[in-house]
């Protein structure tokens, strides 16, 4: 039996609508510190990882107590270390350890460690959101998108944010993916509507979307992108 449209986006939400973000038990708001939680998200997602480990050891850097650039900055490298490695990170751990405090310094020089300044230089202007973004070492295009998907949450100005990822599901399951996308879903749901577009994008090939259990996880293989874009 085919779907309606208005099933079709309340399946994407009711089975695939939850962000990274809430994943990894961040409470995004347009402040400091939670959108700084989002951009270690993010640079995790960079790396060639499945997203569940992503998430996961996001949730464990903010329990070891690193969810400001402060403390990120401060932290010791060895114990960032050793957190990235209960989180289940270990192929890239080293690496991303330097990149993680790295990236809080750069936070913290050029926003005075609150990224919403970020949101005052672009000035509107979501691309230029996407350049500053990737201005963080080890985030390349698809993870600025990443950041731009989950952000429009809370920054308005952003919306819509539907990339060619969120496109791809859409095609996938018979919605349009033109202008008309964005118009399906209340503006506060666009960010949860195109993580959960990106989710189906992902499942296997041949898979149907709606057949069976909804599956949080992207590809363990190809979770974002990252830099790779």
């Amino acid at each position: 039996m085919d779907r309606s449209t208005e099933d079709t986006v309340a399946a994407v939400l009711d089975g695939y609508g939850t962000t990274f973000a809430d994943d990894a038990g961040i409470a995004l708001a347009d402040e400091p510190a939670p959108l700084f939680q989002l951009l270690v998200l993010v640079q995790l997602l960079s790396a060639r990882i499945g997203s569940g480990i992503a998430v996961a050891t996001a949730a464990e850097l903010l329990r070891a107590g690193w969810a400001t650039p402060q403390r990120m900055r401060d932290a010791s490298r060895p114990r960032v270390v050793a957190a990235l490695g209960r989180g289940g990170y270990r192929r890239y751990d080293e690496r991303t350890a330097t990149q993680l405090r790295e990236m809080a310094a750069l936070v913290l020089e050029r926003y005075g460690g609150d990224l919403r300044r970020l949101d005052d230089q672009a000035g509107g202007d979501v691309d230029r959101a996407a350049r500053l973004v990737q201005e963080v070492k080890g985030i390349g295009p698809t993870g600025a998108a990443v950041f731009l998907r989950e952000v429009q949450g809370v920054w308005p100005w952003v919306r819509p944010y539907l990339d060619e990822r969120a496109r791809g599901g859409a095609r996938r399951i018979g919605l349009p993916d033109d202008d008309r996308l964005a118009g399906l879903v209340p503006a506060d749901d666009l960010d949860r509507f195109a993580a959960g577009l990106v989710r189906i994008s992902r499942l296997r090939r041949g898979q149907d979307p709606f057949a069976a259990e909804p599956c949080g996880e992207l590809d363990a293989h190809d979770p974002t992108g990252g830099g790779r874009a």
